[in-house]
């Protein structure tokens, strides 16, 4: 039937608030036109983010109750490592309180100054972490993966010819670890096929140097690889799930992804010296290794949520349904990236206002217009996220729509349509922003701004 539905019932719901135009306009200006700094109890619709905004199952909540809050050993820790293994096949394995708490323990062992990290697009809490070892973040994106309307099926793949020549400018002395994001979030959320893995695990092999994943939607892009790759479509996304790890020597995860749970994270590695040094470091800051900052509770979640992500109906489903909300889009005249990603639509800030100029950031105009149209929050990923005083701009004005996980219902999703459809039609009435205030790294988070009129 061409008709997806949700492959689950509503069980639990949360009553929204609904606010006025005039409240939000309120609530904006005390906000200093940022939306992080918006009480979620105003936003009507919340598409900042979908990290820890999912929704979790009965099994989970049930899992949460039968949990073992012991501080070593606790079976929910063994439960816990026993999918990640089976899913993974990674023999190390530690949990962290989140995704940026294993990039961090990570990046201490093996950044430093005079490093280079490749990476298809580092995300901004990866770029941040390698940056503070004093190493540089260097993304290394195929060129369709800047063209807004292409097809490409595979725009998040990292360019081999340029990683290739990294090496050979660098030298593999320097070069501590490769990474693929997967999906790639800076890059639109689009997926990196299976053939460009291997690429890329072949010239690391080949450089003797170790290749990481970054897999907080690792189980979208095994979707993404069945449904688009040649001779993939009749595996399991479980098997292709496991053929990409198998891939890589280590993995950071944000388990607050694809692993449908409101907090986690997971470090995996094969060598087991490097598990060894992580480990002190998880033991100083996060915790024991056998609860990593989490209780006990979080680690039966996130058992769980990783079993559920790799349902091939729940992948269906949630793919469908992003991408029902592009095309919408499209059909509207509003251009976005394409093809839709797994966990978001990016919106095309410079073709949506093109009369804002790159220094008075688009995206965020349009950032706020959405939030005083329908209460909306969505999140600018462009020169505010990535650059700063000085720097040039990221080639992409992105605005992101991020869709919770089980969340929201089509008609949520309907009037999330029919609010972007409006604000394009008066999309001239848009002002620039300027920057009064920043701190000095992921300003994006706590900026303050003004518009110019």
């Amino acid at each position: 039937m061409p008709t997806i539905i949700e492959p689950f019932k509503i069980k639990v719901v949360e009553p929204i608030h609904m606010t006025t135009s005039e409240q939000r306009e309120e609530i904006l200006r005390a906000a200093s036109f940022n939306l992080f700094l918006v009480r979620a109890r105003d936003v009507v619709i919340d598409l900042l983010t979908d990290s820890g905004t999912g929704a979790m199952s009965a099994e989970q909540w049930a899992g949460i109750m039968r949990a073992d809050e012991s501080y070593a050993g606790a079976d929910s820790y063994y439960r816990f490592e026993s999918t990640m293994c089976e899913i993974t096949g990674m023999p190390h394995i530690l949990p962290t309180h989140q995704g940026r708490a294993s990039e961090r323990i990570l990046f201490e062992l093996i950044g430093g100054e005079g490093k280079v990290v490749p990476n298809n697009a580092h995300f901004d809490t990866t770029r941040a972490n390698t940056e503070h070892s004093g190493a540089k973040a260097l993304d290394l994106p195929i060129p369709e993966a800047g063209e807004m309307s292409s097809e490409h099926p595979f725009k998040g793949n990292m360019n081999i010819a340029a990683l290739r020549k990294t090496f050979e400018e660098v030298g593999a002395e320097r070069i501590p670890v490769v990474l693929v994001t997967i999906t790639n979030n800076s890059g639109g959320g689009q997926p990196v096929s299976l053939e460009n893995l291997r690429e890329v695990r072949a010239i690391c092999d080949e450089f003797g140097v170790p290749f990481f994943l970054d897999a907080c939607r690792f189980a979208e892009n095994a979707w993404f690889i069945k449904q688009r790759e040649a001779g993939q479509q009749d595996r399991s996304a479980k098997d292709i799930a496991r053929e990409m790890f198998d891939l890589a020597d280590g993995a950071l995860i944000s388990a607050k992804k694809d692993g449908i749970v409101n907090i986690g994270g997971v470090l995996l590695m094969r060598d087991k010296s490097m598990f060894q040094h992580a480990s002190n470091l998880l033991i100083l800051t996060e915790g024991f290794v056998t609860y990593g900052g989490l209780a006990g509770r979080d680690l039966e979640a996130m058992a769980q949520g990783f079993e559920e992500v790799l349902r091939e109906d729940y992948l269906n489903y949630r793919i469908r349904s992003t991408a029902y909300l592009g095309n919408k889009l499209l059909d509207a005249g509003v251009r976005i990236l394409e093809p839709p990603g797994g966990h978001a639509i990016y919106i095309d800030a410079s073709s949506f206002c093109p009369h804002i100029p790159r220094e008075q950031f688009p995206g965020q105009a349009v950032v706020c217009g959405l939030y005083r149209v329908g209460g909306i929050r969505a999140c600018e990923i462009g020169s505010v996220m990535f650059a700063s005083a000085g720097s040039p701009p990221p080639a992409l004005e992105l605005v992101r729509l991020a869709i919770p996980r089980r969340v929201y219902t089509q008609s949520h999703i309907d009037y999330v349509a029919e609010s972007i459809v409006e604000l394009h039609e008066k999309r001239d009435s848009l002002l620039g922003m300027r920057i009064i205030e920043e701190p000095p790294a992921l300003r994006h988070f706590t900026a303050k701004f003004e518009e110019i009129s």
